[in-house]
């Protein structure tokens, strides 16, 4: 039997290109990613092997393999692109990528600087050999960008061949389209939505407040990034109003009974 609830919003199920998680696998065994998906991969759309986890952790291929076994697109992160990219080793990275099968891939500048032409000018070469991600914004929370530069640059890079672009966070959601509290930068992001479709952007949002305040300001479908493996089944309830932070949300009565 099925539960049976009025008053839903419409949540897009996979595949979707829209109301996407994206989860950040730091370095969970084979056998916890076989329990992850067996509760989770209905809600989930991608999976990240954060930074560059994947160069050091055993088993690689098996455990993207059980990914793949679930339909789940996996990538690596985009530190790893960085640090081949800084080595002048972008075309073993290519080849890295097809030798575990991996077919998205992220370019980002988070942790060196590149000048964006030539960043631009990655995405267009990795379009060739797969879907691109690419990141805006800067680990270092010292480097504050303008909100003209991160539309300027969002911009460049969708039209580069960037399917998403990732809106900068880190892991700690602490950089980037936030204060170092966690705290939304609110006038950035409602400036970047009006000139960046909100389907185009991952938010990487790692905090609860965060996911919170993205469901609230974008609908149940918005695109959420470096989401915790066993924050997944709450990130979902929270979007279709079955947690207490969204529960009155869709509720055309909200009249306390």
């Amino acid at each position: 039997m099925k539960f049976n609830l009025t008053q839903m919003p419409e949540r897009l199920v996979r595949p979707r290109t829209n109301g996407i998680t994206m989860v950040m696998d730091k370095g969970l065994s084979v056998d916890e990613a076989k329990s992850f998906m067996s509760v989770s991969y209905p809600h989930v759309d991608i999976v990240k092997l954060g930074f560059g986890t994947a160069v050091v952790t055993p088993n690689l291929e098996e455990k993207i393999a059980v990914y793949r076994s679930y339909d789940i697109p996996v990538y690596f992160g985009g530190t790893l692109f960085e640090a081949y990219l800084v080595r002048n080793q972008v075309d073993d990275y290519i080849a890295i990528c097809k030798h575990f099968g991996i077919s998205y891939m992220e370019v980002s500048d988070g942790s060196i600087t590149v000048p964006h032409a030539e960043k631009c000018g990655y995405i267009e070469k990795l379009t060739q050999h797969g879907t691109v991600l690419s990141e805006v914004g800067s680990k270092d929370a010292t480097h504050i960008i303008p909100p003209y530069k991160w539309i300027e640059l969002m911009k460049a890079e969708l039209e580069a061949g960037s399917s998403y672009v990732i809106a900068e966070a880190r892991e700690a959601g602490n950089v980037g389209i936030y204060r170092g509290t966690g705290e939304v930068r609110e006038g950035l992001v409602q400036e970047i939505l009006t000139q960046i479709p909100s389907e185009k952007i991952i938010w990487e949002a790692p905090q609860k407040a965060q996911q919170l305040y993205f469901l609230e300001l974008v609908g149940c479908n918005a695109n959420l990034g470096n989401i915790p493996p066993n924050e997944v089944i709450a990130l979902e309830a929270m979007r279709i109003g079955l947690r207490g932070d969204t529960f009155e949300l869709y509720l055309d009565n909200k009249t306390a009974f």
